[in-house]
């Protein structure tokens, strides 16, 4: 029966276009598809409890909701930002008889990630009894946000965002729901696609609000559509996973020698808000780390655009970090130097407590000179090749090697040098 108010105001868009199969469900044909994880699960009848990892908008409420109707489940749903630990317990004391009867519970948790490691420690002992099925939601990385021993009792599934096959599919049945196509030129449609940004929900607001302004036989253009829908901020946050994808996305970049796709990775961190200093102090990591001595410049660059991005501000600075980004990714790579500065670290830890040779310690003492200080220390640029060959090693571990330069940059002008004075070395001792 129709209830009163439904008659004087129709569902939202998003209500009626609400998949009630999972063969409805577009964009995850790699968990819902035929021998796919989750079709699997329907075809025995029986679900375990697992997490649903993917951004938002990508259908992970609808796939629990449908999965517990179809294997007969009594589907309970709470939200980590609004419950606690005592609605936790009245929803396993619910399960509990609810088992009782004969039916059991599956109970989703959105935003899952939300609950501290405590709270998440309280699924455990419901989730190996069976008094529930878990199925937890999340955007954010299971393998930092959620507990081991609760991950080790749940499959992770990962969830895509909706490319632009599964977004013009649902544009295809909204355009069947409203009996009438969308007011969209080619452009406008595509621009449509693009301010969703993989977001189903959202996209099919979107929608909803184009056949709301949209006037008679009106078509809108994309400036129209500007005009008339407030872009969404991208979805990103500055302490979780998708900072850390973007800055690495920068980084391999960079590494790649490719300045085209590390000015858009720095664009893209721009534009969503992330603090350039963070991502001067990566660059400059990098100039130090990656370039190194394969092109000294780098280091030199990179505190030059910090200075100049300090004194002018955005926007006007971000095209002096723009242009370290292009220098840094066309600039000769090595990792030398780190290398080398490991690998010494990790000696200086096994040797901490050796003296260094005597020939190359002073001796401002009468003593110090008895016992050997600075005996026969040679004072190399005062040498006929301005290289004496001495050791400067700890007597106990001899001469070692870390710094290896490499074949390319200006470190091919120095491993010339090192090579040099190897073989000197070699013929003085």
């Amino acid at each position: 029966m129709t209830g009163l108010f439904e008659t004087l105001t129709e569902k939202p868009l998003a209500d009626r276009l609400r998949p009630t199969h999972l063969d409805e469900v577009v964009g995850q044909s790699h968990l819902l598809g035929e021998k796919a994880p989750l079709a699997r699960m329907i075809q025995n009848q029986k679900l375990s409890s697992f997490i649903l990892w993917g951004p938002p908008g990508c259908g992970k409420t609808t796939i629990a909701r449908i999965l517990a109707e179809t294997v007969h489940l009594k589907f309970v749903q709470l939200s980590a930002v609004f419950s606690g630990v005592a609605d936790l317990r009245k929803v396993f004391e619910e399960a509990k008889r609810t088992r009782l009867s004969g039916q059991g519970t599956l109970l989703f948790v959105d935003e899952i990630h939300r609950f501290n490691r405590a709270q998440q420690d309280g699924f455990l002992p419901y989730v190996e009894d069976g008094t529930v099925i878990l199925v937890g939601a999340t955007t954010e990385n299971p393998s930092f946000e959620l507990n081991s021993a609760l991950l080790s009792r749940c499959k992770v599934f990962v969830l895509n965002r909706l490319n632009k096959e599964a977004l013009a599919t649902l544009a295809e049945r909204a355009e069947r729901v409203m009996e009438k196509p969308l007011p969209l030129d080619e452009v406008g449609r595509e621009y449509l696609y693009a301010l969703a940004d993989g977001d189903g929900r959202y996209f099919i607001n979107l929608i909803e609000a184009v056949y709301q302004y949209a006037v008679a036989d009106e078509i809108l253009d994309k400036a129209e559509l500007e005009k008339l829908l407030q872009k969404r901020l991208p979805n990103y946050d500055k302490d979780r996973e998708g900072h850390y994808n973007l800055i690495s996305a920068l980084h391999k970049s960079l590494r790649g020698s490719d300045p085209d796709a590390g000015l858009y990775w720095l664009a893209r961190m721009v534009v969503a808000g992330e603090d350039m200093k963070y991502i001067l102090r990566r660059l400059t990591r990098f100039a130090s780390e990656d370039v190194g001595l394969a092109d000294p410049q780098a280091l030199v660059q990179a505190i030059n655009a910090w200075n100049s991005y300090e004194r002018l501000g955005s926007p006007e600075g971000d095209l002096a970090v723009a242009g370290l980004v292009v220098y840094l990714a066309t600039a000769p790579k090595s990792i030398g130097v780190y290398r080398a500065w490991n690998q010494a670290v990790k000696v200086a830890h096994e040797t901490d407590s050796l003296m260094p040779p005597k020939h190359i310690l002073n001796a401002p003492t009468k003593l110090m000179a008895e016992v050997g200080y600075g005996k026969g220390y040679q004072y190399d640029p005062d040498t006929k090749d301005g290289f004496s060959g001495q050791e400067y090693f700890p007597d106990e571990i001899g001469h070692r090697t870390f710094y290896q330069p490499a074949e390319r940059g200006f470190e091919r002008e120095i491993k010339k040098r090192l090579d040099y004075w190897n073989s000197l070395r070699k013929k003085k001792n």
